[in-house]
């Protein structure tokens, strides 16, 4: 980290950067450029979206004549409630603290950490944030086939069920972490007291502090995301939240 690097703003020499932080930053910036330049990325995640969203459609069509009871009903969404809390908190942890600005997926990862820079949503209805937000989810197209796969092997009732709620519930985590961010209707803020839902209070932990507070869906499991966090990553404010400093957001590009 010896080196130092400079860059140029409107003319004026800035303050010297570490070398790598400053190109970091340029990465970080051609990769917002070609996100906002290139229709193919806005195009692909309206594709991420339709197909998350249709794949949740159809796995929950074909599952709803196979009966479990009650009880068993009860156990899956439970069951899956904490699982999905999970699994998003380890895919938010990896994108918090991934800076392949220069990847294919760059562009894609970049624009990720602009909820950082701007936590503030723009306000929608909910079918439409469900949607939009849907299409951040890449993984979740390859999870929501690999179910239809078991599906068709045909596996035990209980354990689709289980499986397709947290398919579905991993789009309910983005309207729980739009609400956090966007709402002060009572409901949802009830909702996220209760612990149905994520709190503000809890959620203001993960922008405030650092690595930490990662599961968006209601935090439950945020005790144990924060050690494995620990272990494996320095933080995204000594590395990815310094990335996007020199980026300039215009009005059109607000989330």
């Amino acid at each position: 980290m010896g080196r130092t690097g400079r860059t140029r703003d409107n003319g004026y020499l800035q303050k010297t950067l570490p070398l790598d932080l400053s190109q970091k930053q340029q990465q970080f910036n051609a990769a917002m450029e070609r996100f906002h330049s290139m229709r193919i990325y806005g195009f692909f995640g309206q594709i991420v979206s339709l197909s998350n969203v249709s794949l949740q459609i159809y796995l929950l069509y074909r599952l709803w004549p196979h009966s479990i009871g009650i009880p068993w009903q009860a156990f899956s969404i439970l069951v899956a409630y904490v699982l999905t809390d999970f699994i998003n908190g380890l895919v938010h942890m990896f994108m918090d603290n991934n800076d392949r600005y220069d990847s294919v997926t760059g562009p894609l990862i970049a624009n990720f950490h602009m909820h950082h820079k701007i936590p503030q949503y723009k306000r929608n209805k909910l079918p439409i944030v469900y949607f939009n937000e849907t299409g951040s989810k890449v993984w979740l197209v390859g999870y929501l086939l690999a179910v239809s796969l078991l599906l068709e092997a045909g596996f035990d009732p209980v354990v689709l069920y289980t499986l397709v709620y947290i398919g579905i519930l991993s789009s309910v985590a983005e309207i729980s972490h739009y609400l956090c961010h966007s709402s002060s209707a009572k409901t949802s803020i009830f909702l996220g007291n209760i612990g149905i839902l994520l709190s503000k209070r809890h959620h203001a932990k993960h922008h405030l502090e650092d690595n930490t507070c990662y599961a968006f869906l209601n935090g439950f499991t945020d005790p144990l995301l924060n050690l494995i966090a620990a272990r494996l990553y320095k933080g995204y404010k000594k590395t990815t939240d310094l990335h996007y400093l020199q980026y300039v957001v215009t009005a059109d590009q607000e989330r």
